[in-house]
C-alpha cells in the first residue's frame, strides 16, 4: 500500500466545492484589529493624555526628569521650553516637550527611568 494513498484519501472529493464565506475572513480581521485597538492603542493614547496634563501642571520650582536622562529643577517655563536649574550657576533651555516625568522624591528617579 502506498504511504501517500492515506492522506489522498482525507483530501475533500474532487467534484464539491470547499469555498468558505468571505464573511469569515472579514469577521477574523475586525476581530484582530479591536483587539490590537484594545492592547496597543487605547493604553497607549491614556498614557500620552496623562503626560500633557502633567506638562500642563508644571511650575517653577518642579523637579522634572528629561528624556536624555538629565534632572533639574524648573526656574523658569513658557509654551515651548523651559529653563532648568541643574546646577548653582548652570541654567538650561530646554524643550517642553522632552519632560517625561515630574519627581517628587529620589524613589520616582527609578521608576521613571524603568517606565
Amino acid at each position: 500500500m502506498n504511504p501517500f494513498s492515506q492522506f489522498i484519501a482525507m483530501a475533500a472529493p474532487q467534484g464539491q466545492n470547499s469555498q468558505q464565506s468571505p464573511f469569515g475572513f472579514v469577521g477574523m480581521m475586525v476581530l484582530f484589529f479591536g483587539i490590537m485597538y484594545v492592547m496597543m492603542i487605547r493604553p497607549q493614547q491614556r498614557k500620552e493624555k496623562e503626560r500633557k496634563a502633567m506638562l500642563a501642571e508644571l511650575k517653577k520650582g518642579d523637579k522634572v526628569l528629561f528624556a536624555g536622562g538629565l534632572i533639574g529643577t524648573i526656574f523658569l517655563i513658557n509654551d515651548k521650553t523651559a529653563t532648568i536649574k541643574v546646577s548653582d550657576n548652570v541654567r538650561l533651555d530646554v524643550a517642553r516637550g522632552a519632560i517625561t516625568a515630574l519627581i517628587t522624591d529620589d524613589a520616582d528617579v527609578s521608576e521613571a527611568t524603568q517606565a
